[in-house]
Parts: C-alpha cells; sequence; structure tokens
C-alpha cells in the first residue's frame, strides 16, 4: 500500500461534527462551574471537585485541540482547522484563568491539607500528588492569582500567536529549487526539507540553497519571532523574580524535571566527547567521496558503495520490519505496530502544503497514539517511523493510568522513541550479511550519532548564547546567523566544510511559543535510552515488565529518581553519560573498521 492517511473518526467525524460543539460547551460549563465556588476553594470537597472538573475540561480541550493540529498538519493552509485552534485556545486560557486561584491553594496551602486533598477514590485526583509536589517547587516564583489570570489572557494572542505565525509561514512557505540546466523546481518547505533526508544526492545541495534563499527573503519575520518570543520569555521571568531569582533556563529545567546540575554533567560530558561525533561526520564524509560534509548531506541517507541505486523502502516494508524487531522485545509490542495501523492512527502520505518534521500525539479522550510524518521511502524515514511509534507505544503502556500520572517530561519522552530507532537499527544490523550490508545498518549509527551529539549541543549552546544576548535587546537577522555559525564550527569542527547560517530560521523547535530549549532533552533522550538498552541482553526475559514499569514511572518522577530507581546510577556524574558514550563510540569504531577493510 501507499503511505497511509489519518482516520480520526475515533474522536470526530469531522471538523463539522456537531460534537465538537457540544465538547466545546460542555468545557465552558466546566469552566462557568470552576469560577462559581471560586471562593469556597479552601474548602476539602471544592478543591477535589475542581481537580477533576479541571481534568475533565483538559481532557476535552487537549482532543479537540490535538483534532484540529491534525487537520493543519496535514493542510497548513485549512483554515477551519486554524479557526477552531484558535477558539482551544482561548478556551485554554479561559480554564488556566479559572484555575489559577485553585492551583495557588495547592501551591502554597499547608502539607497536611494537601494531603487531605489527595485522598481520594478518583485517580484524576490521587494521582495529582507528583505534580503538585513540583507545584508547590514554584511556589516563590508565582505571580499573584490576578497577575497570573491576565498572563495567561495576554499569551493566546500574545506569545502564542508568534509560535502560530511561524507556523502559518513555513507551512504556507514555497521553495525554488534552481536546477543546472535553468529549470526550475516548486514545491512545499516540508517537501524541500524531506530531500535533505533522502538519498537524492543531486537535489540536495539545490533543495538546501532554496531553503537558504526562502530563509533570507524572510528573515526579518523569522528574526521578529525568534526576538518576540524570548523577549516575552525573559520579561515573563524578570516579573517572577520578586522572591526568587528565575534564570531563562529554570522553565526549561522545570519542564524537563531534571536538576541543573544534571544538565551540566550531561553537556559537559557531550562537549569532552564531541570528537566521537565529528568522527562519525568524517566517515560518513569519506562514503560520500568528500574530505567534510556538507550542510545539505549531514541528514541524507547513506550513498550507495556500488553501482546500485540507495534502497528506497515501500511503506509496507517499513512496517514488516519494525515489526520483526519489535517482536524480538515483546510480541505485544509488535501487535501495537498492527493496532496502530488496523486503527488509521498513523498519517505519513506526501501532500503539498504539509507541515515540516514528524511527531506523535494522542487523543486524551480515547488514550489513541497518532504519528505523523511525510514519507518518502528513504531509511531515515523507516528510523522516524520507528522512532514516533516508540513514542505511540510510551502512550499506549500508559493508557490505563489516570491523564494526570501520564504527562511525562520531554526528557523522558524521547527514552521510548529511541529506544524504539536502536532496536531496529540493531534488527537490521544482526540480519546484514555482507559487510557493505553491515555498513548500511551501521550508518543510521553514525547518523544518529551526528545529530545528536553535535547538532544538538549546536541548538542548545546557540539557544543559550541567544538568551545571555537577548537580555541587552534585539538580535538582528544578521547577527542570529553570525552566531549561529560561529555555535556551528565549535561543534562540528572540520567534520563539515562550512555552516548553515539560517539554521536558526529553518528550524522549528526555535520557534514553538509554549517551550524554550526544546534540543537538549533530544541528546539526554538519547544517551539515557542507550543506558536503558544496555539492560537487555543484562535482564533477558525480565527486560521487558522492567522496561514497562520505567516507562510508566516517566509521569510521575524526577528524571534523577527515575534512573536511580531502573539503573541505579545519579545522572549528575559523568560516568551515567559517559558509559553511553562509551558505547555509541564502539559503533562507530566499528564501522570504521568495516569501511577500511578490502
Amino acid at each position: 500500500m501507499n503511505a497511509p492517511s489519518w482516520n480520526l473518526s475515533v474522536a470526530y467525524q469531522g471538523l463539522d461534527d456537531g460534537k465538537i460543539e457540544q465538547d466545546i460547551t460542555l468545557i465552558s460549563q466546566y469552566i462557568d462551574v470552576l469560577n462559581q465556588h471560586v471562593t469556597e476553594r479552601q474548602s476539602l470537597k471544592v478543591m477535589q471537585n475542581a481537580i477533576q472538573t479541571r481534568e475533565a475540561a483538559s481532557t476535552l480541550l487537549s482532543t479537540i485541540s490535538t483534532f484540529a493540529s491534525c487537520h493543519s498538519s496535514v493542510d497548513a493552509t485549512h483554515t477551519r482547522a486554524k479557526a477552531l485552534s484558535g477558539r482551544i485556545a482561548k478556551l485554554s486560557s479561559e480554564l488556566a484563568q479559572a484555575y489559577t486561584p485553585y492551583q495557588d491553594v495547592l501551591a502554597t496551602a499547608n502539607q497536611n491539607f494537601i494531603e487531605q486533598v489527595l485522598n481520594h477514590e478518583s485517580g484524576d485526583v490521587a494521582g495529582q500528588g507528583f505534580l503538585i509536589a513540583c507545584l508547590r517547587k514554584q511556589a516563590q516564583t508565582q505571580l499573584s492569582v490576578e497577575q497570573e489570570q491576565l498572563l495567561s489572557a495576554m499569551q493566546v494572542d500574545g506569545r502564542d500567536g508568534w509560535g502560530r505565525l511561524y507556523d502559518n509561514l513555513t507551512g504556507s512557505l514555497q521553495v525554488t529549487l534552481q536546477h543546472e540546466d535553468g529549470t526550475q523546481e516548486v514545491m512545499g518547505f516540508s517537501q524541500a526539507a524531506s530531500i535533505l533526508y533522502g538519498t537524492d544526492f543531486k537535489r540536495q545541495p539545490l533543495a538546501w540553497r532554496a531553503i537558504q534563499a526562502s530563509m533570507k527573503t524572510h528573515q526579518e519575520s523569522f528574526a521578529a519571532i525568534l526576538n518576540a518570543l524570548s523577549g516575552w520569555r525573559l520579561t515573563e521571568y524578570q516579573k517572577r523574580s520578586t522572591k526568587q531569582k528565575v534564570h531563562f533556563l529554570d522553565p526549561s529545567l522545570h519542564q524537563s524535571r531534571i536538576q541543573l546540575s544534571t544538565l551540566d554533567a550531561m553537556m559537559v560530558c557531550a562537549k569532552a566527547n564531541r570528537e566521537v561525533g565529528q568522527k562519525a561526520g568524517q566517515l560518513m564524509a569519506k562514503v560520500h567521496g568528500l574530505d567534510s560534509m556538507k550542510p545539505w548531506n549531514h541528514l541524507a541517507g547513506m550513498p550507495s558503495l556500488t553501482d546500485q541505486a540507495p534502497e528506497l523502502y515501500s511503506f509496507d516494508d517499513a512496517i514488516a520490519i519494525i515489526k520483526a524487531a519489535f517482536v524480538d522485545v515483546s510480541p505485544e509490542m509488535a501487535g501495537f505496530v498492527d493496532t496502530m495501523m488496523e486503527n488509521g492512527w498513523i498519517d505519513a502520505a506526501p501532500s503539498n502544503n504539509r507541515r515540516l518534521g514528524a511527531y506523535c500525539s494522542k487523543f486524551a479522550a480515547t488514550r489513541s497514539p497518532l504519528v505523523f510524518m511525510t514519507w518518502g521511502g528513504s531509511r531515515s524515514d523507516l528510523m522516524t517511523l520507528a522512532h514516533e511509534l516508540g513514542h505511540a507505544f510510551h502512550n499506549w503502556v500508559m493508557r490505563d493510568m489516570p491523564l494526570c500520572a501520564t504527562r511525562y517530561p520531554m526528557t523522558l519522552a524521547e527514552t521510548a522513541s529511541i529506544f524504539a530507532e536502536t532496536i531496529v537499527r540493531d534488527y537490521l544490523l544482526n540480519k546484514a550479511q555482507t559487510r557493505e550490508e553491515k555498513l548500511e545498518m551501521l550508518w543510521e549509527e553514525l547518523s544518529s550519532c551526528y545529530a545528536l551529539m553535535v547538532n544538538i549541543p549546536v541548538r542548545f549552546e546557540f539557544e543559550k548564547t541567544f538568551y545571555e544576548q537577548r537580555q541587552n535587546g534585539e538580535l538582528s537577522a544578521t547577527e542570529l546567523c553570525e552566531l549561529m555559525s560561529s555555535t556551528w564550527k565549535t561543534w562540528y569542527g572540520e567534520s563539515m566544510d562550512r555552516a548553515d547560517p539560517y539554521f536558526w530560521a529553518s528550524k522549528l523547535h526555535f520557534s514553538i511559543s509554549e517551550v524554550s530549549f526544546y534540543n537538549y532533552p533530544y541528546l539526554f533522550g538519547y544517551l539515557f535510552s542507550l543506558g536503558v538498552y544496555a539492560q537487555r541482553a543484562e535482564k533477558g526475559a525480565d527486560f521487558y515488565p522492567s522496561y514497562i514499569s520505567l516507562l510508566r514511572d516517566t509521569g510521575s518522577m524526577m528524571a534523577e529518581e527515575v534512573v536511580q530507581k531502573h539503573l541505579g546510577m545519579d545522572l549528575s556524574q559523568a560516568d551515567f553519560w559517559q558509559q553511553s558514550i562509551d558505547r555509541v563510540k564502539q559503533k562507530i569504531d566499528l564501522f570504521e573498521q568495516l569501511l577500511n577493510r578490502n
């Protein structure tokens, strides 16, 4: 079959489904209930009811939001989907405002009251313990109830408006590939970006240059988005710093549920080992017949070592490979892939005006995982599919838990996704018979290492330096290009012959309004998942149940606690990170040995 499209009927029959309006009405009623009882929020029963009411409203809001987002992902110009997203954003703000007074009580009340609140038969209430504990840690940086409500109201058309502008701009952007014979090829931004991940090596420099040209044309808009988002956040952090100073990294650390010592240990270890990633890039360049990599081919598939064209996979073939790899861990994992396919929960069919990238989401009301990507048939696409199915599996094994206990941070979210990639890579490597086949499979190890141990730190250091400089005023597009280029050189070294100066504009992650520093959690997940994967051989038949137990803990523990409980190690120590990097290095060394063998 061709790459599939979504069947979203498990939530609603379409954007004109009357149930959407019914659910929106119900959400409004929930908000009214919260507002009506706000003066009674010191009452135990009222607080417990408020938590349940908010959870019910949030579930509906999340489901409708995801439904609209799915339609916008397939067609970024879909006006009706965008309009629905706007309505939901406003309702979400109203819900946040209505719940803020209750949240203030939970953050500041004595511990005895909190324990009484949690002593409830409903999992939606009893399961709030960890989230409330996290909230109480932030009590010193909370604004007054009125100020928090004002902030929530203004975010809809303020901060989040800039994020929507980026999505709308890149979703409708057309780029032009200039061929040597003078002909031109016009396509959507996402289609051009997908070329960079494939094996169409002749078109890759054309696609990259077309993207660069488009980014330059719109550089003032992209710079305005980046400056506005960072400026908003820095102003907010300043206002929150009356009792306890808020550093621009603090909100990200809170969302990632890690300590600064953990982030520092990981990044210091990564920088001390950057030659590992650079070596991966240099070996990749050697296969390309180049002295160093190019910004248009560092994400590409492996060139053929023979006269044959690089292998392309049908979507069916990719699903079969992933299932075969997953079944080695557990038949349940393979069966889950069938569930995703049979229910139509994967959308991968290429289309115009399609949003960039790939992601996994879910319908909160039905606990249905959803995977989005654009299928091109490359091995990189195969790994992306495995990655997103890993995310989906993570959601699936938590489907019987209270929603409040399933809200895991991005650091731990990458555990299951990168674990799934590793399963597929090792499966293909073990099936490989010839030297060439083994090199092709190990290429994915090199590609992941180059992306996660070099490109991700580039993003983090760029964003960190940007925020440091942004405190003194806006940065121009030229200054952003210069900062990106210098950071790129620091990490890539001689492994790449030039920088990607407009990466700050072309990479969606820098312009997500809801979260900053959408980068280092990928490196965390990569190295952490390798530590988890190493237990597969050690635990044997006991591994799968222990793996599921780990995944189910990710929504109710700090990352340090998860690692201590399930791996018995300390995230703030370099040896945790070094052990995983050493495993990566072994795969890179094996690739080098095979490549140099005649």
